[in-house]
């Protein structure tokens, strides 16, 4: 008889123990919704974010293009704009990461296929092989007069982002490409003026 009370005992031990770590776990499991519901709300996107992100995608691909082009030229290329086209290339490379992932996200990577690039301030094919055939002392100043229009068209796109945007990592992509390019234009268009 002893025994069976002491089994019991032990046995509703055990049940109390195990129930407080049910409710301890519950209680963990009721901060999920929370943390979950802000991280719906910061996916959350509107029309302009998706334009936003569809536009600079393939901006920010032209503009390390024309990096790329502007650095095979080895020497005989103004170290300033050398030391420009690296810097533009570090800071865009990660944000087309970013902009790649959230339009994967929306459903809408493929959505701006065929697109207009002179809508964008995208440089033409022939502006691109003027660029890419250019001699290392002439690709310098070139490279510059592009750039800067083409970081004009970038800071407009962002800025729209600011105005109009709901995600806020895009806002404050576009936020941080605002100051940058608008800093690099300021740069670019000192250089020009000193060559």
């Amino acid at each position: 008889m002893n025994r069976s009370k002491i089994t019991l005992a032990t046995t509703a031990a055990a049940l109390t123990i195990g129930l407080a770590g049910c409710s301890t776990g519950s209680t963990s499991a009721d901060d999920l919704p929370s943390s979950a519901s802000a991280s719906s709300s910061a996916s959350a996107h509107n029309d302009q974010d998706v334009m936003f992100a569809q536009g600079m995608l393939p901006h920010h691909e032209q503009a390390i293009e024309m990096s790329d082009m502007l650095l095979k030229k080895g020497d005989g290329v103004d170290p300033d704009v050398v030391t420009l086209a690296k810097q533009i290339k570090t800071e865009q490379q990660p944000e087309i990461t970013k902009l790649t992932g959230w339009l994967k996200d929306w459903d809408a990577a493929n959505s701006m296929s065929g697109m207009d690039h002179s809508m964008s301030g995208m440089m033409s094919d022939s502006d691109m092989t003027a660029l890419d055939t250019a001699s290392a002392t002439d690709a310098g100043q070139l490279f510059l007069q592009q750039m800067v229009e083409h970081h004009t068209s970038a800071v407009d796109m962002a800025k729209a982002e600011v105005d109009k945007g709901k995600n806020t990592d895009a806002v404050a992509m576009a936020k941080s490409i605002v100051s940058s390019q608008t800093e690099q234009i300021t740069q670019m268009q000192d250089m020009l003026s000193s060559m």
